[in-house]
């Protein structure tokens, strides 16, 4: 049996991840709690978390050495990355965590890889025969530009930041030059959707819940819908067919002439993934007992049709002296576990 707690990285404004893993511990391992890192003392998961600990950024040297000392110092089992920069380092480094006794639920890494970079990812799901944006490198649009409509956004970007739609060929000159190692896209014009995934640890298609994106605020679904549809749920297990998956898994695409079309895939937890758990597909608990080994049938379809979400803000007040209760992480030495 792996440790009873789990370590949500990034925490940041992930709140309602927090506290579905909190619920679902509840419910499974009574004593069980869910750590948070942060670098920010005052991000709200950070005080919602049963414990939390500051660590450098993903991109520090130490971040994976960090990463351990806290799964060391908190008993963690269970480790759930959460944001794009990150993934690719900790899934490099499953092994290491493996021989700490810890679960990390993060894709292969070549998976990470493919999807981090938005042009690779293109190339694969095209290469596989699944329907994707047509994609193009900045070199290739400096070129030859293709005719707007466009959509343009950095390369490994996330969160919708310097993401824009182009609407001339005055603007795509500008844009290219605004955002940094930018990807142009075909501009796709419909509604959009995201599809939850969750896989297991062989890569299993557990589950798949498309929500329509009613309305999006700084990358987030702020009113959402889901929606029961054959098609994109087959859309996402294909996706699951030609990556290797683990875990929480969202595929964001628009439906174009009654045709689903890629144009992102994060294998991660989506930031809208309450919906999806309130709908009966409980991601939140699956993370939990698959990573102990257990097998969870598949239930793919199984979920609450036409369930909305309207999410509203919350505030925490804190005080300066709130930064204290994030501890800081020694990223030079991951103890021993008892």
């Amino acid at each position: 049996m792996i440790a009873p707690n789990v370590l949500v990285t990034a925490a940041s404004r992930r709140v309602a991840l927090v506290r579905a893993l909190q619920g679902a511990l509840t419910r499974l391992t009574p004593l069980g709690q869910v750590i948070a890192t942060d670098i920010d003392p005052f991000s709200p998961a950070v005080h919602l978390a049963d414990a939390a600990q500051e660590v450098p950024r993903s991109d520090h040297p130490a971040y994976v050495e960090a990463l351990l000392a806290v799964c060391a110092t908190h008993d963690v089992g269970v480790l759930v990355p959460t944001i794009d920069d990150e993934l690719e380092i900790i899934a490099a480094a499953a092994g290491r965590f493996a021989d700490a006794g810890v679960v990390v639920m993060a894709p292969h890494v070549e998976t990470a890889r493919i999807c981090r970079d938005k042009l690779l990812t293109a190339a694969h799901l095209e290469r596989h025969g699944v329907r994707v944006a047509v994609t193009w490198s900045e070199a290739d649009v400096r070129a030859q530009p293709p005719p707007p409509p466009l959509f343009i956004k950095p390369r490994t970007g996330r969160g919708s930041v310097g993401a824009y739609r182009v609407r001339s060929l005055e603007h795509l000159r500008f844009f290219l030059d605004y955002v940094p190692d930018p990807v142009v896209q075909e501009y796709l014009d419909g509604p959009e959707y995201t599809i939850d995934l969750f896989c297991d640890l062989e890569g299993r298609a557990v589950a798949a819940v498309p929500r329509e994106r009613l309305v999006i605020r700084s990358g987030v679904t702020d009113r959402g819908r889901t929606v029961r549809s054959q098609v994109l749920i087959d859309l996402a297990l294909r996706c699951a067919e030609v990556l290797q998956f683990r875990g929480a898994v969202n595929v964001q695409c628009r439906v174009v002439d009654g045709t689903p079309v890629i144009f992102e895939i994060n294998p991660r937890f989506s930031g809208g993934i309450q919906l999806t758990i309130a709908a009966g597909a409980d991601f939140a608990e699956w993370t939990i007992r698959v990573a102990r080994g257990e097998v969870v049938t598949p239930c793919v379809g199984a979920f609450t049709d036409g369930l909305r979400m309207s999410s509203y803000e919350s505030s925490l007040f804190l005080t300066d002296a709130d930064a204290r209760v994030l501890e800081r992480a020694d990223p030079t030495v991951a103890p021993e576990r008892p």
